[in-house]
């Protein structure tokens, strides 16, 4: 894993009317990594993730994503920069009118020049890539399971192979058997392509079993960062809290038992 960070975020306040949600939130993502990002429920982290895609505008700090500095960006540079990650949207936002296929597919129309048959064979290989069965290709939204959702919704994250991928809550909704494989396809995936995950999750167990480092936000702030041992060593009370408390000693215990 290179030292070099892939996301750079400094002072970012970030606010709604006279409620201020982020106030001078400041961390790094390194390239190569799996960045599991935390924070109690309404603390602004899916605000956080939506913040740095440019899809809410910040009052004050800085953003540098891939090398660019996002507020100094051009159209035609943001769009390039744009072009190299994706974003799996929490509860999968497939769009109901398209196909499993057709949803994969649709970022290489926006970026892309490609005939049909090529985009439907590179759209078949993401979906084969992410374990979704051919037989289900051509099922609407409404015909999918939580999981299936959530296996097109990567494999459309995926479908310009970008050198990073923001996730918002991927194990949300699902079975602990379903969000386990999930952990597992994003961890094969990661060390496959050499992708750059940064994850926002509520999920502890996907913590203890792929991040390599997590950020904890609380108070509007950046208040750990850090391994999991880090996390259990820091004295922030709601960090404490969270990843020592009576949830988090039942799963550390178990996973301890569970090792060879």
């Amino acid at each position: 894993m290179s030292g070099d960070p892939i996301i750079d975020v400094r002072d970012l306040v970030v606010g709604f009317g006279p409620r201020t949600v982020l106030d001078g939130v400041s961390f790094d993502v390194k390239r190569g990594e799996i960045f599991g990002f935390v924070g109690g429920s309404g603390s602004g982290k899916s605000v956080l993730l939506r913040t740095i895609i440019g899809l809410i505008p910040r009052r004050a700090g800085t953003i540098e994503v891939l090398g660019t500095r996002l507020d100094q960006a051009s159209d035609e540079e943001r769009r390039a920069v744009e072009r190299r990650w994706g974003v799996l949207f929490q509860q999968g936002a497939l769009f109901s009118s398209l196909t499993a296929l057709q949803n994969v597919q649709f970022p290489m129309r926006e970026y892309l020049d490609l005939p049909q048959r090529l985009m439907d064979e590179m759209a078949a290989a993401k979906l084969d890539m992410v374990g979704f069965r051919r037989a289900d290709h051509h099922k609407m939204p409404s015909e999918l399971s939580g999981g299936m959702t959530k296996r097109v919704a990567l494999a459309r994250a995926l479908a310009l192979d970008p050198d990073l991928v923001f996730l918002d809550e991927p194990t949300s909704g699902l079975d602990p058997i379903s969000a386990g494989d999930f952990d597992a396809l994003i961890r094969t995936l990661q060390r496959t392509l050499g992708l750059t995950v940064f994850m926002i999750t509520h999920d502890l167990e996907s913590l203890h079993t792929i991040a390599d480092r997590v950020g904890a936000l609380a108070d509007g702030r950046v208040v750990a960062t850090g391994s999991i041992a880090d996390m259990l060593a820091s004295d922030h009370p709601w960090v404490s809290t969270y990843f020592r408390g009576r949830r988090a000693s039942a799963l550390t215990s178990r996973l301890a038992n569970s090792e060879p």
